[in-house]
């Protein structure tokens, strides 16, 4: 016959000191029950305050404490009871895998002693049956096989991914092995090439020089005959000369009144006119000549060598761009072979190139800033010669000019530059500014990068920060120079479509050179960051 069910709450034979359910049970004269170690281990050690840890009843010496026999009882047949329906439930679970009893030898649950034949994947543990009952009930929880199965499927994924990986990483071993076993014969080959092409250069100076050697040769032989033929035509002077004078000492000499009035006038004549020497150009100006020339074309090459070296090595740190192949160098050849002016063994006159400050100044222009392009938070001198950035903010809507910068703290000169030789200096203080030409017709209004000099195909700016940098069409390049100096100085070929930058001090520094095709005028402009100023410097003064 089933023994009538009872229901007990768990809290009731629960112990209040450590809160499990009561091990031993012993009860104390107040009728509470504690475990018999717990209440125990309370009280020892206290003489003066003994009492209840449930009520808080005080005894005036320690209670002698009873078991009770039959709470133990109770809660043993409670515990048999949970455990019989655990194992029912766990009868009921899905076994859609082996059972315990198909893992011999598998971990035991520390709380239940029984075997962890369970993974809750809520929690991310292996239970057994009665945890998925008690603390995992209502988790997700699958039989150990089960998720061992599934996890080995992602396992199989990871490894195929990571199999992938690595094939590919290998790839890339290898080409940057073959690469490195490459670079060494590049070099000795990219070596080769570059003595090989100014081998080339020197041989063509040397031709030069012999032609232009050739040519100071014969203008020394076309002096010399013109200076002889000088010499021969001097000597017959000379004693046409002498025989006059002793004619002239005869007449002087003569007291025939008559005689002297008759050959005095003829004899005049002829030494106004006939015995009169002249001489044509100085022969030695073809000579001198050719040597200003020469002396004009040396500039320009070392001018040229330096600013094409320099443009060489920045672009190879800084510029990985592939685009510079085959035609890129030969226009660069056409360039050089147009700078040198020297073809066929003829001088070709052009305009020598500026290499001092005061060479620059001869193509000084005079430039003032615009307040209708400037940017409502931006203050522009009186003389339009300087701005910079206000300390207070302007609150009120800028004036609706079509010509203003909205977004951007930007200012354009009046001055458009389409002259074939433009000079100008501005002087940052300050840390970020950007240094820009732009056409007329550059985006002022939209709120994108495209506003900003240098990030369309309508501006060219140099970016002064920790390092310079150059930028058209939002492509970049990065410069070696740090700054060093608070002036730059723009120098602009319209005509040629050259743009170069300098740093200014005691001497002008190269910083890059910019080719382009300019198609309408460039107006100076500026970016300046917070705490900046920029001031046009005044050049007309300082040419007078």
């Amino acid at each position: 016959m089933e023994e009538p069910h009872i229901p007990i709450s768990v809290n009731r034979l629960s112990c209040r000191v450590c809160r499990n359910l009561l091990r031993n049970p012993a009860t104390i004269p107040c009728g509470h029950n504690f475990c018999l170690d717990c209440i125990e281990g309370r009280w020892d050690g206290e003489q003066s305050d003994l009492g209840c840890p449930e009520c808080g009843q005080r005894f005036p010496s320690r209670p002698g404490l009873i078991r009770n026999t039959t709470l133990a009882q109770m809660i043993g047949d409670m515990e048999r009871s949970r455990k019989r329906k655990e194992e029912a439930a766990a009868e009921c679970l899905p076994k859609r895998g082996r059972s315990s009893g198909d893992t011999p030898g598998s971990a035991l649950c520390w709380r239940h002693d029984s075997p962890l034949d369970y993974y809750c994947s809520t929690d991310g543990k292996i239970i057994c049956a009665e945890c998925a009952l008690d603390k995992h009930n209502g988790h997700v929880v699958a039989l150990v096989n089960e998720e061992r199965r599934r996890k080995q499927e992602e396992l199989r994924f990871v490894q195929t991914k990571l199999k992938e990986t690595l094939q590919e990483q290998q790839k890339q071993q290898e080409n940057l092995k073959r690469t490195f076993d490459q670079t060494e014969r590049q070099a000795d080959k990219t070596k080769d090439d570059c003595e090989t092409a100014i081998v080339r250069v020197i041989d063509g100076l040397q031709r030069h020089y012999l032609s232009v050697r050739k040519l100071i040769e014969a203008q020394v032989e076309a002096a010399e005959a013109q200076i002889s033929v000088s010499l021969q035509r001097l000597e017959t002077k000379i004693e046409e000369v002498k025989k006059m004078c002793s004619e002239l000492d005869l007449l002087a000499e003569s007291d025939n009144n008559v005689l002297f009035l008759q050959e005095w006038p003829s004899m005049q004549s002829v030494c106004e006119k006939d015995l009169l020497l002249s001489f044509s150009e100085d022969p030695l100006l073809p000579i001198e000549v050719t040597k200003r020339a020469i002396d004009q074309l040396g500039r320009q090459l070392e001018d040229f060598c330096d600013q094409q070296f320099a443009s060489i090595a920045q672009t190879c740190n800084f510029d990985q761009d592939e685009s510079v192949g085959e035609r890129g160098v030969e226009d660069q050849q056409q360039r050089r072979e147009s700078s040198v002016g020297f073809i066929g063994g003829n001088m070709s006159k052009k305009v020598e190139e500026p290499i001092t400050r005061d060479d620059f100044l001869q193509y000084a222009c005079d430039l003032s800033l615009d307040p209708t392009t400037a940017h409502k938070d931006l203050i522009i001198s009186p003389g339009g010669k300087e701005v910079k950035l206000s300390d207070i903010r302007c609150q009120t809507p800028a004036s609706r000019h079509s010509e203003r910068f909205t977004h951007r703290h930007q200012v354009l000169c009046r001055e458009g530059l389409q002259g074939e030789r433009c000079y100008y200096e501005v002087e940052v203080r300050g840390d970020k500014a950007e240094i820009a030409l732009a056409y007329k017709g550059m985006d002022r209004r939209s709120s994108l990068s495209k506003s900003g000099f240098g990030a369309n195909a309508k501006s060219w700016s140099l970016d002064r920060n920790n390092f310079y940098s150059v930028s058209h069409k939002s492509e970049s390049v990065q410069l070696t120079q740090r700054p060093s100096a608070k002036k730059i100085g723009v120098y602009l070929k319209f005509k040629e479509g050259t743009l170069s930058f300098y740093e200014v001090s005691d001497s002008m520094r190269f910083l890059y050179k910019v080719e382009a095709e300019f198609t309408e005028p460039l107006y100076p402009g500026f970016w300046l960051d917070d705490k900046c100023c920029i001031r046009i410097c005044d050049l007309k003064r300082r040419q007078q």
